[in-house]
């Protein structure tokens, strides 16, 4: 079974940036992501379209 979530760890390094980086986005909603049991998690397949510029955030997306 393959892993859809990412760490803020693994997206830092999927970006080439600083884990700081990911969650000063985080803290200003400038990237998707949602939080479990106070956990920031990214979704692979979210962030793969985020990073191309093809999400675009829905109120399903905000909601779930």
């Amino acid at each position: 079974m393959q892993k859809i979530t990412m760490t803020p760890l693994e997206v830092a390094k999927m970006l080439g940036v600083s884990r700081a980086t990911i969650y000063n986005a985080v803290a200003t909603n400038e990237i998707p992501h949602f939080k479990v049991r106070g956990k920031i998690l990214f979704n692979k397949d979210i962030i793969m379209k985020w990073t191309r510029g093809e999400y675009e955030e829905t109120k399903e997306a905000v909601q779930a």
